[in-house]
C-alpha cells in the first residue's frame, strides 16, 4: 500500500487596523469646533501664514444635501486680480472624496477671495467635468454659497474692526 502524502497548509490571517480615526472637519457639528481647529485647517486648506477672518460653516438638507465650509481671508492675495492666474478657491467632495480643485460652477467670479470646500452625496463619484458643468445639484449649491457668503458679509459689518479689515482689502 502506498500511503498519501499530505500536505501542510498555513493559515494566513490579517487584521485591519483603522489608522484614521478622526472625522472630516466639516463633518463635525459647528457648534463643536473650536476657533483654533478652524485657523488650523483654514492654513492646510489655503497655504496661507494668517488666520481667516471670519468662517461660515453650515450643512444643508432639502432637495439636495451638503455641507460647505467657508473661509473669508484677513487680505486679499496679491495676485486677486491676475486674469490667467489658476484659481483654487473651493474644493468639491463627494462622500469625502475629493473630485475638483477649483469648481467654478460652484462660487459666482466677484466672491473669488472666499476659500473653503463643499461636500455633497448628490452628485456621482465617476461625473465627468463636462457633465459637472450642467449639474443642476451644483446651481443649487452655488444659489446656497451666494446667500451664506452675504450672510458671513452681515455678520462681520456688526464688528466694526473686523468690517474695516475686510472693507479695506476688498
Amino acid at each position: 500500500k502506498k500511503e498519501k502524502k499530505t500536505k501542510k497548509i498555513k493559515e494566513v490571517t490579517q487584521e485591519w487596523e483603522v489608522l484614521n480615526t478622526t472625522k472630516a472637519l466639516w463633518e463635525k457639528n459647528a457648534k463643536d469646533v473650536t476657533k483654533e481647529e478652524y485657523a488650523t485647517f483654514y492654513k492646510n486648506l489655503t497655504n496661507d501664514w494668517e488666520e481667516h477672518l471670519s468662517v461660515q460653516h453650515y450643512h444643508s438638507e432639502g432637495n439636495f444635501e451638503f455641507t460647505a465650509l467657508l473661509f473669508c481671508p484677513k487680505r486679499a492675495s496679491f495676485d486677486m486680480f491676475e486674469p490667467k492666474k489658476k484659481l483654487n478657491n473651493i474644493k468639491l467632495y463627494v462622500n469625502k472624496v475629493f473630485i475638483m480643485d477649483n469648481c467654478t460652477d460652484i462660487i459666482p467670479e466677484w466672491l473669488n477671495f472666499i476659500k473653503g470646500l463643499v461636500d455633497t452625496k448628490d452628485i456621482p463619484l465617476n461625473i465627468s467635468r463636462e457633465s459637472l458643468q450642467q449639474n443642476r445639484v451644483l446651481k443649487v449649491i452655488k444659489k446656497s454659497i451666494v446667500k451664506k457668503c452675504l450672510d458671513m458679509f452681515e455678520s462681520l459689518s456688526k464688528n466694526k474692526e473686523e468690517y474695516a479689515t475686510f472693507y479695506k482689502n476688498f
